[in-house]
């Protein structure tokens, strides 16, 4: 079994903020799988469904704890279906990169990113588990983190992150299936060559 975690906090009014990115990737590839409807699981503080690609059992999450706890949903989950850590997608926002362009990454530290070192702190240090990075870019001067990542996208942002989300679908997939360093070779950014709409 797989399990893929958007990051993201609850709540109507952090829905369309850029810290929810990973949410937003979660909803569209349920979409795009056919899942069944989330439910909202109080035992795990999570939205969860599940479904099968190719055979292959895959859970969606959502943690409902508040970004910078998401370990304390994701790591109960995990032990419960018996899934070990090297099984888990994390698909998360990331300021280091310009708003609208992705990178799959292996394993490595959280970069500083709460949620995902929520993650690493629950499994106790372990880092080894797939990441999907959705770069959000750096807040504009005089701005706080926390009120880049939780405003609103621009309209102008809108567009190319709802680009960048759709291009994630089919690699997220690619991870699970054909494993992370085969949908690194096929989704991340070539240097030096033409790059699709999420590298411009």
């Amino acid at each position: 079994m797989k399990l893929f975690v958007g990051l993201g906090n609850p709540g109507r009014e952090y829905a369309s903020t850029k810290h929810n990115v990973g949410f937003m990737l979660a909803d569209a590839l349920s979409a795009r799988l056919n899942a069944p409807a989330w439910k909202n699981d109080s035992t795990f503080r999570a939205e969860l469904t599940a479904t099968y690609i190719d055979g292959l059992k895959v859970m969606l999450v959502k943690p409902q704890t508040f970004m910078n706890l998401s370990g304390e949903a994701v790591r109960p989950i995990a032990d419960y279906y018996r899934i070990d850590v090297e099984d888990l997608i994390v698909a998360h926002d990331d300021m280091d990169l310009p708003l609208g362009t992705v990178r799959l990454r292996p394993k490595g530290s959280s970069g500083g990113h709460r949620g995902v070192q929520s993650i690493i702190d629950h499994f106790g240090g372990r880092q080894d588990f797939a990441r999907i990075r959705i770069g959000v870019g750096r807040p504009p001067e005089g701005w706080a983190v926390n009120n880049h990542v939780l405003s609103a996208f621009a309209d102008d942002d809108r567009e190319k992150i709802s680009e960048a989300v759709k291009y994630l679908e089919a690699a997220a997939i690619s991870i699970m299936v054909d494993g992370i360093d085969a949908a690194m070779n096929k989704f991340n950014p070539k240097k030096n060559a033409h790059s699709p709409a999420p590298f411009s």
